[in-house]
């Protein structure tokens, strides 16, 4: 009976659409992702908290000059796991050149298809309630994760609009979830 069904035509259709369904499955899924992990060790910005201190009239520069011409943090945040358990931080970083970045230190989540760093106007929620919600409004994409565990910077593209933009999102794009996101509180 077996070598009878292996020699009709029909049997071969089916084994073909099971396994051009279970090749499509893995690369749609890539289950093996939730079982690695990759690393980054970016150097993040030395960043100090600097409060004004009284001028003198020996002083040559005025402690806006001074700060301006060092890193300041802008805002900071801890992350909350939405659909992976997620840790570390977020920070947004002027540097000396008035440019501005993104630092996530301390990241460490689960890795997974097409995960993006978003910069959104959303609030960040918990639970279940806040894994979808941040492709709802005002979105700035900085490109791919770069790990799944470390620190890393990401260059926020210059003349955007910081304003109202109040979180950070780990987000995979195949999905439409948020594995984890930071509410970005002013410094200062």
């Amino acid at each position: 009976m077996p070598s009878r069904l292996l020699r009709t035509p029909l049997t071969w259709v089916v084994v073909a659409v099971l396994a051009v369904g279970a090749a499509a499955g893995l690369y749609w899924f890539r289950p093996w992702a939730l079982v690695t992990d990759t690393e980054v060790h970016e150097r993040l910005t030395a960043v100090e908290e600097i409060t004004p201190a009284p001028t003198t009239s020996a002083s040559t520069a005025s402690p806006a000059t001074a700060t301006r011409a060092a890193p300041t943090l802008v805002s900071r945040g801890e992350f909350v796991s939405h659909e992976h358990d997620t840790r570390g931080s977020a920070r947004i970083v002027r540097t000396a050149g008035d440019r501005y970045r993104l630092e996530l230190a301390g990241l460490d989540t689960s890795n997974g298809p097409d995960l993006q760093v978003w910069l959104t106007d959303q609030p960040v929620r918990t639970g279940p309630s806040g894994w979808r919600v941040f492709d709802d409004g005002r979105h700035v994409a900085l490109g791919p994760l770069k790990g799944n565990r470390g620190d890393q910077a990401y260059e926020i593209p210059a003349g955007t609009d910081l304003t109202g933009l109040t979180s950070v999102a780990i987000w995979c794009q195949r999905f439409a979830v948020s594995f984890g996101a930071a509410p970005l509180t002013p410094a200062g």
